[in-house]
């Protein structure tokens, strides 16, 4: 379980990254947008290669039950986080400041805490998955870029965005923990259920938000970035279980 923590500590440090990017270069909206699709990309392949094919290779249609649930419960989530102000948590341009600090912690562990969980996860199957830890740390860097940007122009303090993104990144070790240690000794179904649950709200998350940003700032271009994350996940994928 502490190996669980750890790896999922290493992957949300992302967030802590970012916003020490950001205390020395504001990165361009393009260049976001572009970083944005590949992560959108290596997640994909991620879901694809490490989450559903594994997922229904331990429990066949089960799977499927997993994956809307997933799915719904990501869109009522959002829902009620967009009603609190934080409809555009992945907005790069910065849109995002007028957000309480309750709904920005609550946007951060609705996108990012399944991941974490599946990090976790991937630590029964013998060893964690270097592809969806590479998934959880790219896809996290623009997020936390464009948010520590918006709450500085709020008035934030470094001290308080540092606290609240190392909260989240122990929150996401934690998950990741909780991910291994509660399905350490459940069924091949149970698992198969909570992979494909995790899968169906990452690819909500995609294609409700964090697609649809990356376009609107980069372009035709994000197709490129896209297609070369997903490149890259799947040779990762590819090397370390073919």
């Amino acid at each position: 379980m502490t190996s669980a923590f750890l790896w999922g500590l290493v992957a949300a440090l992302s967030l802590v990254a970012g916003a020490a990017v950001v205390t020395v270069y504001r990165p361009s909206e393009r260049v976001l947008g572009l970083v944005m699709g590949f992560g959108a990309g290596v997640l994909i392949s991620a879901v694809s290669f490490e989450l559903v094919l594994e997922a229904a290779t331990l429990s066949g249609a089960g799977a499927v039950t997993g994956l809307f649930a997933g799915t719904l419960v990501f869109v009522a989530g959002d829902w009620a986080i967009s009603r609190m102000g934080y409809q555009d948590r992945k907005n790069i341009a910065g849109a995002a400041q007028a957000a309480s600090g309750t709904a920005i912690v609550l946007g951060i562990v609705l996108d990012g805490i399944p991941e974490s969980a599946v990090v976790g996860l991937t630590l029964l199957q013998g060893g964690v998955s270097v592809s969806m830890l590479v998934a959880v740390f790219v896809s996290n860097l623009p997020e936390s870029v464009a948010a520590t940007t918006s709450l500085r122009a709020a008035g934030w303090r470094w001290s308080r965005l540092f606290t609240l993104w190392g909260g989240v990144a122990i929150a996401s070790g934690l998950a990741a923990a909780a991910g291994y240690g509660l399905l350490a000794d459940s069924s091949d179904a149970a698992v198969a259920v909570v992979l494909s649950f995790a899968g169906g709200a990452i690819l909500a998350m995609l294609s409700t938000t964090m697609m649809p940003e990356a376009y609107k700032h980069a372009g035709r271009w994000v197709g490129v970035a896209t297609t070369v994350g997903f490149a890259v996940s799947f040779a990762i994928h590819w090397a370390t279980t073919g």
